[in-house]
Formats: structure tokens, C-alpha cells, sequence
């Protein structure tokens, strides 16, 4: 722990309690936590958050709005990004996993480093307004990630792998789904129904395929784990930020 890590974590102590953060404390802690056998790839486990793959999208009064939100805007959603892919191609680029790059696997973001991308407010304006309205104006969508539109081009394979993290949640909104495409987690796999949105714990380890003709594309959230609450979130938002300023990944 850096001096700034202690001082940020002492200021949560003071403001919400000396307990309010004892998960991200074990987290932390020599030997960290303990884990599923499928999360082993991942960085930090936070322990006491639901050891589950899968969730219920509808099942957590915090996410129902950008849930109900998106799939209501589906139509429109689809529509903008049809457009753009047909007549602005430029604007998506290879996804930068932090494992990998892969030029099968584009992305648009709506939100990276920290903040909504302005710019992508004229090319997917229905999804622009949502993400900010429903997760980053309520502070649902979790800073340290980001929102993109994710399209796995016909043969694209992302290898089983896990994400860094438990602490927050991925939600898919299934934009345009052609035949032959899956998602694997934890060993069970599924698809996307076009137009409803899936919701994992991708600190378990997941892959996904496009077997199709066509291209796939989901927008993708990160949102916070719903189980975490406002000074986990907060001391967590430090943790992570010092780390990353320490990296040089600024």
C-alpha cells in the first residue's frame, strides 16, 4: 500500500465506518482470498460477492433501468449500428483486451478511461444517451472499465481466459446475433437472444465464437457488481487508479 492507498482508505474509514471496507482489505491481504477453481487466472477476487457465473440481468433492482433501458432501445440501437458499420467504418478499431488484440474482434466505445466518448454521440446516439443516462449519470457503470459495441467478425474466437476482476459485472445487450454464434462460461454455454442482454461474472473464465457468416456485435457494460457497495466502491476506484499511475497506464 502506497501513502496515497492509505490516506484514500483512511478517509472511507472515517466518512462510512471502520468496517466499511474489510472485503477490499482481504482482498488484499497476503494469500488474497479464496476463489472458485475457474476464477484462478483472475487478478482480485473481492470475497463475500456471489460465487455465481451466470446472473439474472432482471433479478437486481440497481441494474433493471439499464437493463429495461437498453432492450427497449434495442431497434434503434441496431439501426445506428448498422449505419455505421455500412458508412463509417473508421470509427471502430481492433479491441485492445488487456490479454490480447485481435483485428476479428472490433470495437466502438461509448465509455473508456474514466469517461462517456463524446464523439461517439453522433454515431450511436440511442446508445450514447442510455449508457449515460441510466449508468454513467447513476454512477452503475464502473470507471476503471468501459462500454463498447463488440463485433466478432464470421470465424473470430476469443480464448478462454478470465478478466482481472469480480467486483464488476459484464451485461451484454444482444444487438445483432446471427446463427452459429456462443458464450462460454464457467463451462456452460449459451447464446444471445437478439435484443436481450445477458449478464456474467467474467472473473470466471469465458470464451466466445462466431461460427456464423456474419458479423456478431453485443454492446457490452461493465458495470458495478451490484453486491459492492458505496465505500467498496470508492476505496476500490483508488486502488485501482494508484495501481495503474504506479504502471504508467495512465
Amino acid at each position: 500500500m502506497t501513502p496515497e492507498m492509505e490516506n484514500a482508505f483512511a478517509a472511507i474509514r472515517a466518512e462510512f465506518g471502520a468496517e466499511s471496507i474489510t472485503r477490499v482489505e482481504h482482498m488484499l491481504a497476503p494469500g488474497g482470498s479464496e476463489r472458485h477453481p475457474l476464477q484462478k487466472a483472475a487478478k482480485w477476487i473481492m470475497p463475500g460477492l456471489s460465487s455465481t457465473a451466470w446472473h439474472d440481468p432482471y433479478a437486481y433492482p440497481e441494474l433493471l433501468p439499464v437493463v429495461q433501458g437498453l432492450e427497449a432501445g434495442h431497434r434503434a440501437i441496431k439501426e445506428e449500428l448498422d449505419a455505421a458499420w455500412s458508412l463509417r467504418r473508421e470509427v471502430f478499431s481492433d479491441y485492445d483486451h488487456y490479454l490480447t488484440r485481435q483485428d476479428d474482434w472490433q470495437a466502438l466505445y461509448l465509455f473508456r478511461k474514466g469517461s462517456i466518448v463524446e464523439e461517439s454521440a453522433t454515431v450511436a446516439p440511442t446508445a450514447h444517451r442510455i449508457v449515460k443516462d441510466l449508468a454513467v449519470d447513476t454512477e452503475k457503470m464502473c470507471p476503471l472499465l468501459e462500454c463498447h459495441f463488440s463485433t466478432l467478425l464470421p470465424g473470430a474466437v476469443i480464448d478462454p481466459h478470465c478478466d482481472l476482476w469480480n467486483f464488476s459485472i459484464n451485461l451484454h445487450l444482444a444487438v445483432d446475433i446471427p446463427e452459429g454464434c456462443s458464450i462460454t462460461v464457467a463451462g456452460e454455454k449459451r447464446s444471445w437472444e437478439e435484443g436481450k442482454c445477458l449478464l456474467f461474472d467474467y472473473s470466471f473464465e469465458h470464451e466466445a465464437r462466431n461460427e456464423g457468416t456474419c458479423p456478431r456485435t453485443c454492446l457490452l457494460i461493465d458495470l458495478w457488481h451490484p453486491e459492492t457497495t458505496l465505500p467498496e466502491r470508492r476505496a476500490l476506484v483508488a486502488l485501482i487508479t494508484e495501481i495503474r499511475h504506479l504502471m504508467g497506464d495512465c
